[in-house]
């Protein structure tokens, strides 16, 4: 695991300082998170690319290397609340895509909301569990509530958070159903999306998609020894988890433009003197969540579409708005390395921790020390709860207890 998030940040502005005075504000400031991008495969690929993608952002933008904010485990959840919030886990609440809840004993998704319906989806779904504004949200409260903000992104929480407490709405992908979706808790489900979903939606068409390389095979050069044939899937070929499979594909990010255009042709973003917001998220992991050696030539294939994603999306934006009348900054979420290393190779010193086994002896330590109980309650996550209220019940020190059982661990 990495410990924090660490990325690169990419802001552009385009215009020529020179040729044209900058106007004081843009007419929409749009943010691409690119989840689990990592700026060294961005650029070891860079041949493969063409000039109006990558190479147009780094050639006429800023870049702002090793961005990091500290904190342990980062997932995509945590990542995306802290660079919309501009804070850590401790701050803003959200410490992981899901956390186990004492209240209940069971897991709980980071936005879960039981209050609100969805729309085009069975999930319940707000932004209330995350506890600080959003850089989103401040924009609503300088302009007094006229700035529109929408987000659009393959995943719920990246949605949800990038559209914070104040959006005007927040879209996802329903993994069962291909159609874009969100919650009650936002202003009415906007009728353009409802017509996308019932005309042009990706369950109409992934039948006909197939991914191949869009380079001849020479062209990809991080390469196994053993591939020797260039790929090919249908998503279709599985009807349960076509879409889950999709969604793990750079055509995702393809799909994310289209509802794009969509909101910039059916709304009124960007269309006068006051700022608005278009938070956005593409993909750019592994496939199917295969490690990179099982997927090299898809991951290489993958940053190449990531391209062409970008350079359609700069197209559309100066088409509808103007690029001059637009601030664009990119981002990614960071990455984990799944690919763990086999310690027994190189005879570093280690083992196996198991945390029921931990659980269990740390709570018999405890039982032996102040009585029967159950004195862990649950555990998850290389996290340990403790039973408060058998504590509270045997007059017992929470504190004292706490570091008896960090000592014991």
């Amino acid at each position: 695991m990495k410990k924090g998030l660490i990325t690169s940040i990419l802001a552009l502005t385009f215009g020529s300082l020179q040729a044209q005075p900058l106007p004081p504000s843009p007419k929409l400031v749009v943010t691409l998170t690119i989840d689990q991008l990592r700026t060294d495969y961005m650029e070891a690929f860079s041949s493969l690319y063409g000039e109006k993608g990558f190479k147009r952002l780094l050639r006429e933008g800023k870049v702002f290397r090793q961005a990091d904010y500290s904190f342990n485990v980062t997932d995509r959840a945590s990542a995306i609340a802290a660079l919309y919030t501009g804070t850590t886990p401790s701050m803003n609440g959200i410490i992981a895509e899901r956390w186990f809840d004492p209240k209940t004993l069971r897991p709980k998704n980071c936005v879960d909301d039981s209050a609100f319906m969805g729309n085009y989806t069975d999930q319940n779904t707000a932004p209330t569990q995350l506890l600080t504004s959003t850089f989103a949200d401040e924009l609503k409260i300088a302009t007094k509530n006229a700035a529109l903000v929408y987000a659009i992104a393959p995943f719920r929480d990246a949605a949800i958070f990038a559209a914070g407490h104040t959006g005007n709405g927040a879209f996802w992908l329903n993994e069962n159903t291909g159609k874009w979706c969100s919650t009650t808790y936002y202003t009415e489900f906007p009728w353009w999306v409802s017509q996308y979903n019932d005309r042009q939606a990706i369950d109409f068409r992934i039948g006909e998609i197939t991914w191949t390389p869009v380079h001849p095979m020479e062209k990809y050069v991080y390469l196994p020894e053993w591939r020797d044939m260039p790929f090919k899937y249908k998503f279709d070929n599985e009807r349960q988890n076509k879409f889950r499979r999709f969604i793990a594909s750079p055509f995702v990010n393809d799909e994310v433009n289209l509802l794009t255009e969509e909101l910039l042709d059916k709304s009124t973003i960007g269309k006068d003197e006051v700022p608005d917001m278009l938070s956005l998220m593409y993909y750019a992991g592994n496939y199917a969540h295969k490690t990179s050696q099982e997927c090299a030539m898809e991951l290489q294939d993958t940053y190449v579409r990531l391209d062409q994603s970008i350079a359609h999306l700069l197209e559309v934006l100066d088409k509808k708005i103007g690029l001059q009348n637009i601030l664009f900054c990119i981002t990614s979420t960071g990455y984990v390395d799944t690919e763990a290393a086999d310690h027994g190779l190189y005879r570093i010193p280690g083992g196996e921790f198991h945390l029921n086994r931990c659980a269990a002896l740390l709570n018999m330590f405890l039982m032996a020390t102040y009585g029967e109980g159950q004195f862990v309650e649950a555990y998850q996550d290389q996290q340990i709860y403790l039973n408060h209220k058998l504590i509270e019940k045997k007059q017992l020190d929470l504190a004292e207890i706490q570091d008896k059982a960090a000592d014991f661990l």
